[in-house]
């Protein structure tokens, strides 16, 4: 690659806390690399058509603990066509950027990719509240993620513990059970269905709750990935087969807003940092992404095709603390 004079930053599909973090540490370290750097706003829809702000120093100055995203985002029907990325490269040539630091999931590195092969050198970096990003041990906002739905699934615990109820809590997680996974160890909850576990609803929701009953319990947590099934229905099931008129909730995207934790804003900062420092040393067409703590430069078409599956020891570890009556076998 030629020496880099000028790049893009943009955040696209949906937001996390740390966006801001990554698109600050993006612009700073571009500064201190001799670098322009060019925000472009509401993702590949702003590169088509040319929607974009200066960045400098000054400009990305306090939003380390703003949650959402400064440059906004959007998912773009367009650039799904060959027309609209023609265009948005077509602005990529008329504003002079040699390269473009994409923040956001995994529609965004397909989008990333398919920039890199019309010639625009892309690097990714992982923002996403799932934590679904395979090449990846760690996503920008998962933890802050968390630490909401914990917050929120806490307050709840008091009111239902207070009449004895259950609550039936929706967390993110259309594909991925990461999220529900986490926050139903972390709050204790009677049960956690995901994704990636089928789901038997006798044995994993109403025996639980029958056994933590009987064992002295008088209320019940049920932590639900929106991908292993609507809260409502399982809800209504609950009724159905045990008389219970839980609580639903649906947390929705009160996960995504907030300002990001320590972790979301060192993390964001070390990956911004390493994408700019990717495209000064004369590389691009990667994702950035953590290893054991350290951060790594995978190949976009590589980064793709690496998968990433719950950890079944995390379920196992859930099921265990779960409280349940002691049960007598006759020899």
């Amino acid at each position: 690659m030629e020496k880099i004079k000028r790049i893009g930053v943009l955040t696209s599909g949906g937001d996390s806390p740390g966006m801001n973090a990554a698109v600050r540490a993006v612009v700073r370290t571009a500064v201190s690399n001799d670098i322009e750097c060019i925000g472009i706003r509401r993702g590949y829809q702003g590169l088509i058509n040319s929607d974009f702000v200066n960045l400098n120093s000054i400009s990305v100055g306090h939003i380390l603990s703003r949650g959402g995203t400064i440059l906004y985002t959007a998912r773009s029907e367009d650039f799904m066509t060959e027309k609209g990325r023609k265009k948005a490269v077509t602005t990529c040539k008329m504003l002079g950027l040699q390269g473009i630091v994409a923040i956001g999931g995994d529609g965004t590195f397909r989008g990333a990719l398919e920039l890199s092969r019309l010639g625009i050198p892309v690097v990714g970096v992982p923002a996403t509240i799932d934590n679904d990003i395979g090449c990846t041990n760690y996503t920008i906002g998962f933890d802050t993620a968390c630490n909401t739905a914990i917050e929120c699934i806490d307050k709840l615990r008091d009111t239902m513990q207070s009449h004895e109820r259950c609550s039936v809590v929706e967390v993110m997680g259309r594909n991925a059970g990461f999220l529900a996974l986490y926050v139903g160890i972390a709050v204790g909850a009677t049960a956690v269905l995901v994704p990636e576990h089928p789901v038997d609803f006798q044995k994993d929701v109403v025996e639980r709750i029958q056994d933590s009953r009987l064992a002295g319990n008088t209320h019940f947590m049920i932590v639900v990935a929106e991908g292993a099934g609507s809260a409502l229905d399982i809800g209504k099931k609950i009724h159905d087969s045990i008389g219970m008129e839980p609580r639903i909730t649906v947390l929705g995207h009160i996960q995504r807003g907030g300002s990001p934790n320590a972790r979301d804003r060192e993390t964001a900062t070390r990956m911004g940092y390493y994408a700019v420092r990717a495209f000064a040393e004369g590389r691009g067409n990667c994702i950035i992404a953590t290893q054991e703590g350290s951060i790594v430069e995978i190949p976009i078409e590589e980064a793709l095709q690496r998968k990433k599956h719950l950890q079944m020891e995390r379920y196992e570890v859930m099921e265990a603390m779960q409280v349940s009556r002691i049960r007598h076998t006759e020899e």
